[in-house]
C-alpha cells in the first residue's frame, strides 16, 4: 500500500523527476560509476591480459615516495588556507548585501560578483597574470608609485599560495554568498519590526536575528568544505604553476594527473586518488558528528 502511494506521488511529480534526470545521470556517470574503477589501486594494470592482484603494493610505494609527503603537505596547507580564510568572506558579503536598501544597486552588485564564477580558470589565470605582471600589472604600478621595487608574485614561493587564495576568493565569494543571502531574505519582517520596537540597533539585529538564521547553512557548508579539504583545486594550480613555485603548490590532484595521465602509471595514481577520497569521507563524517555533539545540528 505504501509502495503504491509513493508511486502515485512520483507520477504526480513526474515533470520534476524528469528535470532531475540529467543531474542524476551526470553524477552516476562521472561520480558513482568511476568508484568501480577504484579497484585498480589493488591491481597491476595491463593493457593486454587480465590485471594481476597485488594487494597494498601501490599504497606502500605511495607512502614511501618522498615527493608524496611534500604533495600531501601542500594540499593540506592550501586547502586549510582556503577553508579558514575564504569561508567567512561570503558570509560577510551576504550580510553587506542584506544591508543595502537600494534593490537595483544590490542586484547590480550581485550580478558583478557572480560573473567570475562562470569563467574558466584559464581565463581567470590570464586576468591575474595581467593584474600581477611585474612590468604593467596594476598592483606593481601601485607598488612602484609608492617607491618600492616591482615584485613578481607568480614566481615567488613566498607569495604564490596567497595568489591562489586571492584568485579563489575573487572567483567564488559572490557565488558562495547566494545561500546565505537567500537565508537572510527568508527572515520574517516581523522579527525586524519587533527588534526596532524594542530599541534594537543594527548590530543587535545582525547578531541576534540574522546570524542565528545563518547558523545551519554555515555548519552545513563548513562540513562539506572540510570533506573537500583534500581537493586544493586541480584546474587552478595547473594554470598558476611554473617551475619556480611548483614545489610549493604541487598538490595531490596535480600529482595524480602527472603520474597517471602523463606517465601512464594508472594503478599508482588510482591508489593516490583513493587515499585522498577515503580521507575526505572520514573528514566529512567526523565533522558532522562533532557538529552534532557540540550544536545538535549537522549536515543532515
Amino acid at each position: 500500500m505504501k509502495a503504491d502511494s509513493k508511486l502515485r506521488r512520483i507520477w504526480a511529480d513526474k515533470v520534476l523527476y524528469l528535470l532531475l534526470l540529467p543531474c542524476m545521470a551526470y553524477f552516476i556517470i562521472f561520480h558513482v560509476w568511476p568508484i568501480i574503477g577504484m579497484k585498480l589501486a589493488f591491481y597491476d594494470f595491463r593493457i593486454i591480459g587480465d590485471n594481476v592482484f597485488v594487494g597494498l603494493k601501490y599504497f606502500r610505494e605511495l607512502f614511501s615516495t618522498p615527493i608524496f609527503l611534500n604533495v600531501l603537505g601542500n594540499t593540506l596547507i592550501i586547502s586549510a588556507m582556503k577553508l579558514f580564510i575564504i569561508f567567512p568572506i561570503p558570509i560577510l558579503f551576504a550580510l553587506m548585501l542584506g544591508e543595502f536598501r537600494n534593490g537595483r544597486f544590490r542586484k547590480a552588485v550581485q550580478v558583478v560578483s557572480y560573473m567570475p564564477h562562470f569563467l574558466s580558470w584559464v581565463v581567470i589565470a590570464g586576468i591575474w597574470f595581467e593584474f600581477l605582471s611585474p612590468s604593467t600589472g596594476a598592483i606593481n604600478e601601485l607598488i612602484k608609485a609608492l617607491g618600492f621595487p616591482a615584485q613578481d608574485f607568480l614566481t615567488n614561493k613566498e607569495s604564490i599560495r596567497w595568489v591562489l587564495i586571492a584568485s579563489e576568493a575573487w572567483r567564488s565569494v559572490g557565488w558562495d554568498s547566494i545561500i546565505y543571502l537567500a537565508a537572510i531574505m527568508g527572515i520574517s519582517p516581523s522579527l525586524y519590526e519587533a527588534a526596532y520596537v524594542d530599541g534594537g540597533s543594527r548590530w543587535h539585529i545582525v547578531t541576534r536575528i540574522v546570524l542565528p538564521h545563518l547558523f545551519i547553512p554555515m555548519v552545513t557548508i563548513f562540513i562539506l568544505n572540510v570533506g573537500f579539504i583534500m581537493n586544493a583545486g586541480l584546474d587552478q594550480v595547473l594554470n598558476f604553476t611554473n617551475d619556480s613555485v611548483n614545489s610549493k603548490i604541487d598538490i595531490i590532484d596535480t600529482y595524480v594527473y602527472r603520474v597517471g595521465l602523463v606517465n601512464g602509471q594508472y594503478s599508482f595514481a588510482t591508489a593516490a586518488n583513493l587515499f585522498k577520497s577515503v580521507i575526505g569521507v572520514i573528514l566529512v563524517l567526523s565533522t558532522h558528528f562533532m557538529a552534532k555533539k557540540l550544536t545538535s545540528k549537522g549536515a543532515w
